[in-house]
Formats: C-alpha cells, sequence, structure tokens
C-alpha cells in the first residue's frame, strides 16, 4: 500500500525542481551572445555567425558559445517537462503558485519572486547572477535581470501599486543615485519562509499583537450572549454582495464576554485570533501604512482574525487613538473585531456593531458556583446581584479567595470574599474619588425617628433589591431606574456625610467621595467620558457614590445664551440620564437643594431632609462626642445641649477641647469645652453670648 505523499513533501520536491530550473535559466542567460540577452528564447539553438560580433568575439568563439547555450537550451527544456509533470492534475498547488494566486501575481511575476527567493535557498544562484548580468559585478537579482531572464516582460512589474512592492514581497536595496533597474532586490523574510512552506506570523508584527490563546480573559461566551454571536456569524457570512468583509464593532463593558465571543466566531471560521492594543499602532503615516499592508498581506496568506482593544480614556487622547485606528483599518483588509465601549463612527471599512452584554445576575451566579467548586453557597446571590463583574474577573476572585483560605470556609471565606469584590473597582475609582473609610454606625447616627426610618430603607432596597428585580421579575418590566439614588438635604454639619458612612458600613460596601477637579473637566466631552467610567466602575464593585455638594454638578440647566451655557446644560443632561440608568447607590448631599434642577430630584428614589438638631438631639450628640476611655470631670450635657451648634460643629468642639485637654495634661473639663465652643463659634462667624458660656464656665469651677 502506497503511504500518502504529505503537501509540505510535495512542495519541497516542486522547488527543488523550480532551482534548479532556474539555474538553468540563468546559465542559458550566462552563455548566450548578446542578441540572446535582448530576448531571444530559449527554444532557439545556436547564434547567428558573423566575421567579429559587437563583443569582439571571433566567428570560432561565437559558434562555441552557440554550441553551449545549445546544451543549456536543452536541459532547460527537459527540466521544464520535469516541472510540468510535478505540477500535475492531481497534485496539489506549490506554495508559491498558492501566494501568486492569493495576492495577484502574474506569471512574470511569479517569476521574479521564484529569483529572489533562489538568492536565500541556494547559494550557487550568487555566482550566477553575476554572471547573466552585464558588467558581472552584481551577484544579487536585479530588475534588469528579470526583464532578460524571462518571457513576456512586464515593465510595469517596479510600480509601486504592483504587487510585488505593494505587498512588500521583495526588498529594494542600493542607492539612491542608482538606477531602479539595476538596483539589488530582496525577498521578504516572511514571504520566503512561504514559499518554502512555512507558515508563522510575520516577525513584525508578532512584536505588536498577542495569540488570544495566551492571553489572559479567554472565558467562555455566556447563553445570554448567543443573540450576539449569532449576530456576528451572519455578518461575516452573508455580506453585502460586492462589498468587503465588515468590521464587528463588539460594544459595552464586558471585556472578558466580548473576547470570548471573538474567539468563538474566529474558532467557527477557522481563524487565528490575535490581539492588537490600538494605543501602540504608530502614528507616524509611514509606519502605520506599512503595519497596516502587512496586516492585510497575513490575512491574505493566513487565516488570521485582529481583534483592537480600544481602551476608553480621556477625550484628547480617545480621539488621537480613534483617528489611527480609522487611518489603520481603511488601509488593511481581513476579519477584525474592535473592542470598543461605544461605537467608532466612520472606522474606513464597512462594519456591523454588536452590543455584548454582562452576564445576567443568574450567569454570574452560576460562574460564581463554578469558581468557587460549590463553597460560599449562601452569598452567590449577594455576589451577583451586588457586583456587576465579568466571567475572568469572577474567576480571578474566587482563585485569590480560594489560595488563602484552602479547603476551609466559613463566615471569615466569605467576608474576604465579599471584600475582594467591593475593592475590585479601586484603581479605577481612585483617580476620580476618594475612597472613605466608613467607621460609624446606627449608633453614632442621632436623627428624628421619620429620618433614621428612611436610611434603613435604603439599606433594606439594596440588601433585596436581587429578589425583587430578578426573583420576582421587575428587571424584565423595566430597564431603567433600577439603581437605588437618595438626596440628603440639609444645612453643613446635620450628618449627611455620616449616614452616607453608616450605609456604607452596615451594607459592607466602599464609599467613595466624589471629587469635582478629578471629574470636571474644561475640555468638551472629558467630563462626561470621566462620569461613565466613574459610574462604570462603581457599578462593576458595588461601591457606593456620594456626591457631596452635589448642586455643583447637578445644578438647574440655564437658558442657553452661548457655548459655554450649550455644553453646561449637556453635561447635566448627560448626568440625569446616567443616574437614572445607574444600578448602584448614587447618594446626593446638598444644603442648597432649591439650586437643584427639578428633572433631577424627580428621578430620585429616597429625599431624606436632614434637620438642625434640636436640645435633646445636641445633648445625645454631646454625650456620644467622647470615647469612653477619654479622662473627663462631670460634665453638663444639658448646658451643653443649650448651645446652638450643629452635629459635626459639636464634633469639631469636642475634639478641639479633648486637645486642650492633653495639653494641660489633666481631664476634661467644661472651661476646655467651653474654649473650643468659643472659637468654634467664632469660625462660624457668629455673635458669642458670653453670659451664657460664663455661667457654664463658672459652674464647671475654675482650676
Amino acid at each position: 500500500m502506497n503511504t500518502p505523499v504529505s503537501w509540505e513533501a510535495q512542495n519541497a520536491v516542486w522547488l527543488s525542481g523550480a532551482l534548479a530550473w532556474l539555474r538553468l535559466r540563468l546559465a542559458w542567460l550566462a552563455e548566450s551572445d548578446p542578441d540572446a540577452r535582448r530576448g531571444a528564447t530559449p527554444a532557439r539553438e545556436g547564434v547567428r555567425a558573423a566575421d567579429t560580433d559587437a563583443d569582439g568575439n571571433t566567428d570560432a568563439d561565437a559558434s562555441a558559445a552557440g554550441e553551449t547555450a545549445g546544451s543549456t537550451a536543452a536541459a532547460l527544456r527537459a527540466s521544464e517537462a520535469q516541472l510540468a509533470s510535478i505540477a500535475s492534475a492531481d497534485a496539489p498547488p506549490n506554495a508559491l503558485h498558492l501566494l501568486a494566486h492569493r495576492l495577484g501575481l502574474s506569471p512574470f511575476e511569479e517569476n521574479v519572486l521564484l529569483l529572489c527567493a533562489a538568492m536565500e535557498l541556494d547559494t550557487r544562484v550568487a555566482e550566477l547572477c553575476a554572471r547573466a548580468q552585464y558588467p558581472a559585478v552584481r551577484p544579487y537579482p536585479t530588475f534588469a535581470l528579470a526583464l532578460a531572464l524571462f518571457d513576456n516582460p512586464a515593465w510595469d512589474l517596479m510600480s509601486p501599486e504592483r504587487p510585488l512592492r505593494y505587498w512588500h514581497l521583495i526588498a529594494i536595496g542600493g542607492g539612491e543615485g542608482e538606477p531602479l533597474t539595476v538596483r539589488p532586490l530582496r525577498i521578504d523574510e516572511r514571504i520566503c519562509s512561504c514559499i518554502k512552506g512555512l507558515n508563522y506570523l510575520d516577525v513584525r508584527l508578532a512584536a505588536l499583537v498577542t495569540h488570544a490563546r495566551t492571553a489572559s480573559g479567554t472565558s467562555r461566551p455566556q447563553p445570554s450572549q448567543e443573540g450576539a454571536f449569532a449576530a456576528a456569524v451572519e455578518a461575516w457570512e452573508s455580506p453585502p454582495e460586492g462589498s468587503r468583509l465588515p468590521l464587528l464593532q463588539l460594544l459595552g463593558t464586558d471585556a472578558a464576554g466580548k473576547l470570548a465571543l471573538a474567539g468563538r466566531v474566529a474558532a467557527g471560521f477557522r481563524s487565528e485570533l490575535y490581539r492588537l492594543d490600538a494605543e501602540i499602532l504608530p502614528e507616524q503615516p509611514a509606519e502605520l501604512d506599512l503595519l497596516a499592508r502587512l496586516w492585510h498581506r497575513e490575512s491574505m496568506l493566513a487565516n488570521v482574525a485582529l481583534y483592537v482593544e480600544l481602551a476608553d480614556r480621556d477625550s484628547a487622547d480617545e480621539a488621537r487613538a480613534v483617528a489611527t485606528l480609522r487611518r489603520f483599518l481603511s488601509r488593511s483588509e481581513g476579519a477584525c473585531f474592535i473592542d470598543a465601549r461605544d461605537r467608532v463612527s466612520k472606522p474606513g471599512r464597512p462594519s456591523v456593531d454588536i452590543d455584548v452584554a454582562k452576564p445576567t445576575p443568574a450567569e454570574q451566579r452560576t460562574l460564581w458556583s463554578l469558581a468557587l467548586r460549590g463553597r460560599g453557597v449562601r452569598i452567590y446571590g449577594a455576589l451577583a446581584t451586588q457586583f456587576d463583574l465579568d466571567a475572568t474577573e469572577i474567576s480571578r476572585l474566587a482563585a485569590q479567595t480560594l489560595a488563602h483560605f484552602g479547603a476551609s470556609e466559613g463566615e471569615a471565606f466569605e467576608e474576604r470574599l465579599w471584600d475582594a469584590c467591593s475593592d475590585s473597582a479601586r484603581p479605577t475609582l481612585s483617580h476620580l474619588a476618594q475612597r472613605i473609610d466608613a467607621r460609624a454606625e446606627w449608633a453614632d447616627l442621632v436623627l428624628p425617628a421619620e429620618q433614621l426610618a428612611l436610611l434603613k430603607q435604603i439599606c433594606v432596597q439594596v440588601r433585596h433589591r436581587g429578589v425583587v428585580y430578578e426573583d420576582w421579575g421587575f428587571a424584565r418590566k423595566v430597564s431603567r431606574g433600577l439603581g437605588i439614588s437618595a438626596l440628603f438635604s440639609g444645612d453643613s454639619g446635620t450628618g449627611k456625610t455620616m449616614a452616607a458612612e453608616v450605609i456604607a458600613n452596615d451594607l459592607r460596601l466602599s464609599l467613595y467621595r466624589i471629587d469635582l477637579s478629578s471629574v470636571v473637566s474644561k475640555y468638551i466631552g472629558e467630563t462626561e467620558v470621566n462620569l461613565r467610567r466613574l459610574f462604570d466602575a462603581a457599578e462593576d464593585g458595588g461601591a457606593i457614590l456620594f456626591f457631596d455638594e452635589c448642586d455643583a454638578l447637578f445644578g438647574k440647566r440655564s437658558e442657553v445664551k452661548d457655548s459655554h451655557d450649550r455644553y453646561a446644560n449637556i453635561e447635566i443632561n448627560y448626568l440625569l440620564q446616567r443616574i437614572e440608568s445607574f444600578r448602584g447607590l448614587a447618594i446626593l448631599a446638598t444644603n442648597m437643594r432649591t439650586a437643584l434642577d427639578s428633572a433631577f430630584v424627580r428621578r430620585l428614589r429616597f429625599v431624606v431632609n436632614f434637620p438642625f438638631p434640636g436640645v435633646a438631639e445636641r445633648k445625645c450628640i454631646w454625650e456620644k462626642a467622647f470615647p469612653a476611655q477619654m479622662p473627663r470631670e462631670e460634665l453638663d450635657f444639658a448646658r451643653l445641649a443649650r448651645l446652638n451648634l450643629s452635629g459635626g460643629n459639636i464634633h469639631s468642639a469636642a475634639l478641639s477641647a479633648a486637645f486642650l485637654a492633653a495639653h494641660a495634661c489633666q481631664p476634661l473639663g467644661m472651661n476646655e469645652i467651653m474654649t473650643a465652643v468659643r472659637t468654634e463659634l467664632g469660625k462660624l462667624g457668629r455673635p458669642v453670648n458670653e453670659g451664657e458660656l460664663r455661667l457654664v464656665s463658672d459652674q464647671g469651677g475654675a482650676r
């Protein structure tokens, strides 16, 4: 039984025969007279006899040269017949023929490429090239040599628009002053390897891209993403008639899901998927054009697909990156995906937009179960409801927690896992917001019963929203307004920030105060980009956003008188829409409720008014202001409660009094407190009732 011969072996046999034929062709040209160099074919045997030819040869010399050329021509015809038998109808096409077919090379250009490849594959070719050219000082291929060597020469092969130069199949060396026809030609390394039958990614591309298999985050798409997968497959299977393969723009925040979907689509089309960060694309036109053509060439030589990651960045940087990406895409074809938060407009080629949503809470529950291998069952639902994480992040956090605890589990295991999820958004949020170390508890909060009840309702809704939205189906009825937003209004120092800390501490979630200096930008559109990052990161990590002095951001829209008014209104409109679609907890605090836009107030779930504390509340605040371990005398809290101070002022005065007592090296007494209160009133610009303060001081006694 005959053993089947591999394509690689057949290609090696053909290439060996082609190189032998090329050597004979070069030898025939070198042995021929000037008439042969001007285009006589190998089929011509013998040469014209003359008394003396143009090179000064005698009749005898010409006759000997004719006989030699004739024998070489005969060997050449035999070699051509052998090549024809190798390339029979039943044999698969060789590598050079496949390359020529895919890149649109003519038979003449195919022979030129073989000549350049022979220089790398056969050491005898250099000497033959030198002998075949006049004068014999060029041991390398040239356009002039190719035009003299092969049948049906075409002068347009030297054009930059023809395949040899357009696809960078060959490089032209030599100095700029030399004629183009006699400058050395060298084949591209990737193309030479391709002719040999070796198929690998061009080294210039390999330095910029990463194989998707070796990159992290290649998880499987989730069932909820099947619609996106079907749309991607349909776009490639049935492109518009006569159009190029459309670019697939994968939109949304689920980076892992988009990469998994692209990997699955590429595998269905038997393509190798490579990742490219758009940030490293060169901005210089020449470098970008070379990279685009090399990738386009690669997509024609091998079945590859490109996955371009367009990171969410500042408006100015993003605009530059998008402009560079557009130039790259307009100069390159082939299977390509774009991973972007929002659609790239006018990408330079036909495109199809595909939204890829993150796994649903039910799918995230399943992912947690698989990643934790059945441990921590009690908190699967809470994790999936509170944190909006992709499959890769779930796997990472689960592995990190399991590695720390090993086989043990319990309350400490669940707390560690919960804290890890809560901290997952910290790197992004830290650039745009300030993390508050929430330590206040319900016992520290002094408010009327009505306000306390509203604050506890906020905690209840955050804690049980998974049951209401997912298990009871409210999320399927409405798509907006699923988050929880609350407005805390009241004078400064009435406990708004402390209430936010209490809620964060009770829910065991991170609390971030928005830093307006990091969010608001003078550049058009950049404020919206920063806010989008802020809300997206908070949704992923379940963080509570605390907008202190929110009237600075959520103020009333004004009449448009100039461009500044228009863009300010655009920012407010974006905030109104984003706060409604935000799926987490947002707390907004202001002491100027009337300055807020009425449309914004309508979108709030809770409005909690923090009243100025009365005498009873102030007495309670004074009692809670001093730690139990602090040495102090008997204090008259009833007298202190009569001082008209807010909770914040009381805490500030208590801290100042403690420092006065520490400086005096004695327990805290009423005199230190009254001194601190006098300072606090002066800071507020309020008149000091010395009679009231003296009365308290006299009763406290002098020391």
